[in-house]
Order: C-alpha cells, then structure tokens, then sequence
C-alpha cells in the first residue's frame, strides 16, 4: 500500500478507453477518482455509479477539485480539453495521438510549460511489459517489420489509420531506435471510411535502420508484432500475447556457427495501469513523465510525413 495521501484524479471521456481509466484509478491505491466527466449524461451517471464517484458534464467543472486529469475525448477535442485543464491548474494525461495537427500538439505544449503542469501523452505500448523486455535489449537496430492490425471499430474514424494505430509504432520506432527519419516512402487506402484505413510506410532513419510498417483497422484478426533484426540477433515480439523471442547466432567450440533460440522475459501487469503509475508517480513527485509532449510531438511529426507521402501519391482513376 501507498504510505502517499492519495492523488485526487478524473477522467474526461468515458467512452471505450475512459471507462479503462476510471476502472484502474478507482482501484489504484494511489489516486482518488472524484470524477468522471462525459458529455453523454448517461454515460458519465453509470460509469460513477460503478466507480464510486460523481459524474461531470463539462471540464471546467474540475477546477481546483482535482490535481490530475486523464483525457479521452475523441482527438478533435484533445486541445480544447486539455488547455482548459492545464489552464486551472490540472496535470493531464493525454491519450494519443496527443493532437490532430502540429499546431494544436504545440499549442498543448505552450499551455503545460505556462501553467507549470506535468503533461504525458498515452502512448500504452511504451508500458507493455513484452516492449519494456525488448528496450532493455535492443542494441543498434538494424531493420523492423512492424504489423498493427485490428478488427473494424466505430471509434476513433475521425482519423485516419496513420494517426489511430500506426502511431504506436511510429512512436516505438523512434524510442527504440533514438534518431531522426531521413526519408519515408508509403501508401494508404480508404476502404471502409472516407479516411485511409490500411496504410504501409517504409522509414530509413538516421542511424542506417530501415523499418517498414503496416497499420490496418478492417483486419478479420488482430496482430500486433515487432521483428527486429541487429547485429547477429533477430527478436520477434508479440505485444499482444507479451512474448519476446530472441535468435542468436553463436559460435561453439570449433567456430561452428549455430542459432540458439530463448524466450526473454517478461513480467505481468496490464500496460494501461502502468502508465497510468508512471503518470501518477510523475504527478506525485513533479518529475518529468515517460513520454512527455516533446517525444508526442516527433511521433506525430513522422506521422505527417506519412500521411503527406499518401496523399500526394493518391489519384482518382
């Protein structure tokens, strides 16, 4: 148990994601959930009702009632709702993509820096327990494969794929590999929506590492898996099953070359409780958080390049 007065939190936009975080922040003994905000009342009535706390219809009713806020509303209101919190004094938790446009992600920015607030971004796949276990092992990365593929859902279609699911990946990229892109070729195509659902980027990043990544949200089956290739060691990485298997190439005593096969390992925890730990945990002690709107804004940033390299290769036939 905490020996730490509990954090007062709420969470704006109890949809499919927001009910998760008001599920976890009720039972973390670390957080008080005083409220959870949606413009559906119905919705923000019945979530309090299970979590033990009092349903808000509008952000601005949180001021000086809480010291830190998750936000999931839909992204097209992350910089409306976000500014708002920052501006009375909330730490904020923003689930990714942290905005639509480079302007509005700066725009969130200028706020957390003018108010003096703790601002991290969701990027959940950062606290999977399988990508933790490959950070701690990745050493100079040569090529990735990257597929994220998820059943159609209704939510989340005012974006398009790049910015709904890509973006995870994008983002690991950028942190397990550290440097910049160089060049980045891709295409997309709408299939189900008026917005790209299935996209492909190929990214050769400062480093000499070459990724090539698949999103796609009108799959029959979900995958979700990292291959990674460095110096004579190839991981395969599955976050949804949270198993990381790694093939090395060995040498036995007569310079025999042979690869040994393990499985690397990898603790339990359910990734959103442990960023929504690490936000807290930030919040608590004023420190910088796992993935501040700096690193949020590369991610998008790169997520632009790719959907302007879409664009501008998509005609009407």
């Amino acid at each position: 148990m905490s020996t730490h007065e509990p954090i007062d939190v709420a969470v704006v936009g109890v949809g499919h994601l927001g009910r998760h975080h008001a599920r976890l922040y009720a039972a973390m003994p670390q957080t008080r959930l005083v409220a959870v905000v949606d413009r559906d009342e119905a919705r923000a009535r019945a979530i309090a009702e299970e979590y033990g706390c009092e349903a808000l219809f509008d952000p601005e009713a949180l001021a000086g009632r809480v010291q830190a806020a998750s936000v999931a509303v839909p992204t097209e209101n992350h910089r409306d709702v976000a500014e708002r919190l920052l501006g009375s004094g909330t730490d904020v938790l923003v689930e990714k993509p942290l905005a639509r446009t480079l302007d509005e992600v700066d725009a969130i920015n200028r706020a957390a820096a003018a108010h003096s607030r703790i601002l991290m971004v969701g990027h959940t796949e950062r606290f999977n327990p399988a990508v933790i276990a490959l950070s701690r092992v990745v050493d100079a990365p040569r090529f990735f494969e990257i597929h994220r593929l998820a059943a159609f859902s209704a939510r989340s279609t005012d974006i398009d794929v790049v910015l709904d699911l890509m973006i995870h990946d994008l983002d690991l990229l950028l942190f397990l590999d550290g440097s910049d892109p160089v060049s980045v070729d891709a295409a997309g195509v709408a299939a189900l929506t008026d917005k790209v659902d299935i996209a492909n980027a190929r990214i050769r990043l400062a480093s000499g590492c070459v990724a090539n990544l698949t999103a796609s949200r009108i799959s029959a089956e979900p995958v979700r898996r990292i291959r990674l290739f460095q110096a004579r060691t190839y991981f395969s990485c599955d976050t949804g099953a949270r198993k990381v298997e790694r093939y090395r190439l060995t040498f036995g005593a007569e310079q025999e070359p042979k690869i040994q096969h393990d499985l690397l390992p990898v603790k339990e925890g359910e990734p959103l409780r442990i960023e929504l730990e690490a936000f807290v945990e930030a919040v608590r002690t004023r420190s910088a958080p796992a993935v501040d709107g700096r690193q949020a804004r590369r991610a998008i940033a790169l997520a632009h390049q790719v959907r302007e390299v879409i664009e501008s290769a998509s005609f009407t036939p």
